[in-house]
């Protein structure tokens, strides 16, 4: 399966981390995704897929067409088509505020039609990018779109999101939240009820999944791993905590999730098979 992506051009670089575009037959049909500092929008060009939440109590979904997604606080498991046509966004935590019109969290934990969020438009961007017959195309198309929705007015507390989710973003979540309210001069409750209306979780729960987005995006199955040294660097100081998070985020114990990575090596280059691991 063939992955190309690209980072919009400003202001929708400020939200996006990336748009792209995978096609082709997948390596894995069925992958365990863990929560990522990011929210999703899927339009899907190709056959059905099915995703399941890890919450039994919840039933799993057919998508045939597209999809949103917000902030994932567990995780949760995505089955292919056999050929995969898709085209995508990666939004920062915060990212996809100023492009939906409804609270950020009843996006939380969940997967929304994306014609229950951006009414009866879905096929008319299926239309549009489906019948580009390249990659970069498509992914041009799908940025006209995204600019043609983004609201230009600054909405409330937005900047302050913005700016301290950028600071969790580049230390991995490795800092008080308190440290944040107080160097943007808020209270933490403040900055909390920002956080809940534009990433649908609180500042504390945002760092928790950069911080497991470092350890995890840092293990490399080719070499021993000091899984001691990798919770430390990560800014785990428990390790019964650690062991804890790492089984509710992956579903294995780190010699379990070790060993699935080195009967299935992850793809250099494909950001898919950086986080997500084979479920078949």
């Amino acid at each position: 399966m063939e992955y190309l992506g690209q980072v919009p051009a400003p202001p929708l670089d400020r939200f996006i981390d990336d748009i792209y575009c995978m096609t082709g037959e997948p390596r894995h049909h069925r992958m365990n995704v863990p929560p990522m500092p990011s929210a999703h929008l899927f339009v899907n060009l190709g056959g059905p897929a099915r995703l399941w939440d890890c919450d039994p109590a919840v039933p799993p979904v057919v998508f045939t067409d597209g999809w949103f997604m917000g902030v994932w606080t567990r995780r949760f498991l995505v089955e292919y088509p056999a050929r995969v046509r898709l085209v995508g966004v990666h939004f920062k935590p915060w990212g996809m505020s100023p492009f939906v019109d409804m609270p950020a969290t009843e996006l939380r934990d969940r997967w929304v039609p994306v014609d229950a969020v951006w009414q009866r438009s879905l096929d008319r961007i299926r239309n549009q990018v489906g019948g580009l017959a390249s990659a970069t195309e498509t992914l041009r198309a799908l940025e006209a779109e995204l600019r043609s929705r983004f609201a230009e007015a600054p909405l409330r507390g937005l900047d302050l999101v913005q700016h301290t989710g950028g600071r969790l973003e580049a230390c991995h979540g490795a800092i008080p939240i308190g440290a944040l309210a107080d160097a943007a001069g808020v209270s933490g409750t403040h900055l909390a009820t920002q956080f809940k209306s534009h990433v649908g979780v609180t500042p504390k729960q945002v760092a928790r999944i950069y911080r497991f987005a470092r350890l995890i995006l840092s293990v490399d199955a080719l070499r021993p791993v000091d899984w001691s040294q990798l919770a430390h660097t990560a800014g785990f100081f428990d390790q019964a905590h650690f062991s804890k998070e790492f089984k509710d985020f992956t579903g294995h114990t780190p010699t379990q999730y070790l060993a699935l990575r080195r009967r299935f090596p992850a793809e250099r280059g494909f950001p898919p098979d950086s986080g997500p691991m084979p479920a078949d």
